[in-house]
């Protein structure tokens, strides 16, 4: 087994700490040792982020065609054509990047960031062929909102046909982005929609895309590998309109918002602190480092935020990050302590299973 230099170190220090505590024998540890080779440089590393970086880089270079002015005057020479003509364009560049995207991943599965790297171009591509039928069939009505939901649509059924956790992210995007702009446009609510603010709204948002997500994903086992990815998304609007909401609470404009009492305020950040204490709580009851990770990073998101709001003004600047220092340092040595206790306890429950020999 090829594994990695930073792999390598922690098996080599396991293993050395099993034949320390007698839970191995000397033979049993160099069997080990030989069973894994370090690779000496990290190929997969440099696949990632090279295929990243050329997707990058043909961003960019697409972009400095059309900034240059005498490039921008042929480049637009060469695809002057009506918007309809470009959609069909983009569209069949799309198709064809789908299709050696999935292709690819049937005869060399193994190539998983160079597929990708495909796939996202094809995405790009579908995204600019919506822009371009957008153009095409504007009439002046605002129907920006829909053109998120056909993306939606087109994302979702390519993510769950091909299958393609990178489609299906963007399907989960367009989704929002289409909630967003229904709710605040093209319904003609503006900043409420049903007394809800954008935040507030989003808070339901990424509560029914959770629980919808996690009823669908557990009983279709064919696609079971989405329910993460769709749960982390769900999340993630969760908790980022609850914490606008712990600052700005359901205003819609600032005036309102600068009238509002701390006291009211306060009570958005309790809503907050009580989410994230749910999802900790939810964590270590079923064992779910991501709803236990969420709960507990945007925890110390709302402290610290709170801390900022209250003591910024109020203290010297001095005292101020004096007291942020403090608070950094009393997290670290408790963080410290608990890995110290859970690695003596882990090191005496290795002992205690060490069969004792006459």
């Amino acid at each position: 087994m090829q594994v990695s230099k930073k792999e390598g170190r922690v098996l080599a220090k396991a293993i050395k700490h099993w034949q320390e505590s007698d839970v191995i024998t000397e033979p049993e540890s160099q069997k080990l040792q030989s069973a894994y080779e370090v690779i000496s440089f990290d190929w997969q590393g440099l696949a990632k982020y090279s295929f990243w970086m050329a997707i990058a880089c043909i961003v960019i270079s697409l972009s400095a065609v059309t900034a240059d002015k005498w490039l921008a005057e042929l480049f637009q020479r060469i695809v002057n054509a009506p918007d309809s003509i470009k959609c069909a364009i983009f569209a069949t560049v799309a198709g064809g990047f789908y299709f050696l995207g999935v292709r690819r991943k049937k005869q060399s599965p193994g190539n998983l960031y160079s597929n990708e790297a495909i796939i996202f171009l094809g995405v790009l591509s579908t995204a600019a062929a919506i822009g371009f039928l957008g153009k095409a069939i504007d009439t002046g009505s605002g129907h920006f909102s829909l053109l998120f939901l056909l993306a939606t649509g087109v994302y979702a059924a390519l993510g769950l046909w091909f299958p393609s956790q990178l489609v299906w992210l963007f399907a989960l995007l367009s989704l929002g982005s289409w909630f967003g702009a229904e709710t605040g446009y093209a319904s003609g609510w503006g900043a409420y929609f049903l007394g809800m603010n954008y935040p507030l709204r989003f808070v339901l948002f990424g509560l029914v895309l959770v629980v919808c997500g996690s009823y669908l994903f557990r009983h279709w086992n064919a696609r079971s590998e989405f329910l993460r990815s769709t749960r982390a998304v769900g999340l993630l609007y969760l908790f980022i309109a609850l914490w606008i909401m712990s600052i700005f609470g359901n205003y819609g404009d600032q005036e309102s918002w600068q009238r509002a009492g701390r006291a009211e305020l306060f009570l958005w950040a309790l809503l907050f602190a009580g989410a994230a204490i749910a999802a900790i709580y939810h964590g270590l009851k079923y064992d779910d480092g991501m709803t236990r990770g969420f709960g507990l990073t945007f925890l110390f998101i709302n402290l610290y935020t709170k801390f900022f709001e209250f003591f910024w003004n109020d203290l010297h600047k001095a005292v101020f990050f004096a007291l942020l220092a403090l608070s950094f340092w009393f997290l670290g040595s408790r963080a410290e302590k608990i890995w110290q206790l859970n690695f003596l306890k882990s090191s005496k429950d290795e002992k205690s299973q060490t069969p004792i020999t006459p």
